[in-house]
């Protein structure tokens, strides 16, 4: 069994989720227009127009199409205004999603009302959108923080064929404390990855390629992927050589009481013939170590049948205890969220459909009954802050 950190997410998720039916939450195709080109002698790659052309936007994920010189505009020369981004746009916002630290020190997706961009340097704004005291020190919610160094400058961005990004900090970059340094590399590389042609990125400081982190030693010379995992946690007693890491999202309150969703990556024992049962018990288990998590799943649930996929659809059969209201075919939208939002992480599956034992049809906390697999798509990755 392989289960690798696909970017398949996200809009990859959380503060508060809200499943909508029939009701679509991502807006239209963006593309990263523009990445900053970096000096000479970096020696990195050409011109990204030579990489990709007319990329899509793909569930939430946006891709890199060009990338010209900082402070020009694509298509036409710097400051000429020619097919570049209209002045009288400068005050619509475009959501993006950002990893941030919240109150338990873990990192998170958030969805933010970003400006759009004028010079559509998408990549190089939610960077600067990481920094400590930045631009995003009033969207924060009590309880969240962004996890770059205050003062850090994002110099330039330039993307390798090898769908690699190169960022190019400042020497502020190194002012943070070791026990951040986990923090800040998932932060950086979740936030950036969640663009479709972007894999990994390789961190440089002033213009100097780093082969580790510049204070407690992390190894970066082969860049950093979500294959490395987020909040991870190995767990006590588990056979790394009989197990396969995963990613499972739970549920959790914020100071606000807004619920939002945690990615943790730990081991899972593969104890069954199906490798989703094994992620499906391990999500109704909880995680693999304390966490301050709302009771969102009955005691007693568990899968009635073996899953079932076909086309890309999971199939869930569960017992009724999995249900918030057994009368009503209620199930709570936390559980539903954190299964779609899990399994749609694996290779293969676009979307997840649910049924339990003696019901006919399963309804979400609004009564709405769920007449069609749950996909990404259908569910809100956030709520904007």
């Amino acid at each position: 069994m392989k289960i690798d950190f696909t970017k398949k997410t996200i809009g990859i998720l959380s503060a508060s989720m809200f499943l909508l039916a029939g009701c679509g939450v991502f807006q239209g195709e963006q593309t990263l227009e523009q990445l900053d080109a970096p000096p000479e002698e970096t020696n990195l790659t050409e011109d990204l127009e030579n990489i990709s052309d007319q990329l899509t936007e793909t569930e939430g994920e946006e891709e890199i199409e060009d990338g010209t010189e900082e402070g020009g505009t694509e298509g036409g020369e710097e400051g000429d205004g020619s097919d570049g981004e209209d002045p009288a746009n400068t005050s619509e916002t475009v959501s993006r999603v950002l990893y941030l630290l919240d109150e338990n020190g873990l990192v998170v997706p958030q969805e933010v009302e970003l400006p759009s961009p004028t010079s559509k340097e998408v990549a190089k704004q939610v960077l600067e959108y990481l920094v400590k005291d930045g631009p995003v020190t009033g969207m924060l919610p009590t309880g969240f923080e962004a996890v770059l160094p205050a003062g850090t400058e994002i110099i330039d961005l330039n993307l390798e064929p090898n769908g690699t990004l190169v960022v190019n900090v400042s020497e502020d970059f190194q002012s943070y404390q070791p026990e951040e340094e986990q923090q800040i590399l998932e932060a950086m590389t979740y936030t950036l990855t969640q663009f479709e042609n972007v894999e990994r990125i390789k961190l440089w400081i002033n213009g100097v390629e780093q082969n580790e982190m510049p204070v407690n030693g992390t190894p970066v010379s082969q860049g950093y992927s979500r294959e490395n995992g987020i909040n991870v946690h190995q767990s006590e007693g588990i056979d790394l050589m009989e197990s396969e890491a995963t990613t499972l999202y739970f549920p959790m309150q914020s100071a606000d009481e807004s619920i939002y969703y945690v990615p943790i990556t730990q081991h899972i024992e593969n104890n069954t013939d199906s490798e989703y049962e094994s992620i499906v018990q391990a999500l109704l288990s909880g995680p693999s170590f304390d966490l301050p998590l709302q009771n969102y799943i009955n005691t007693g649930s568990q899968l009635a049948a073996a899953p079932i996929i076909q086309d890309g659809i999971l199939s869930l059969t569960f017992n009724e205890n999995i249900l918030s209201n057994s009368e009503k075919s209620m199930l709570a939208d936390e559980v539903m969220q954190s299964l779609v939002l899990t399994l749609t992480e694996q290779e293969g599956i676009d979307a997840v459909e649910v049924s339990v034992e003696n019901h006919e049809q399963v309804v979400n906390e609004s009564g709405q009954p769920y007449t069609e697999p749950v996909s990404k798509d259908m569910v809100v990755p956030t709520d904007s802050i």
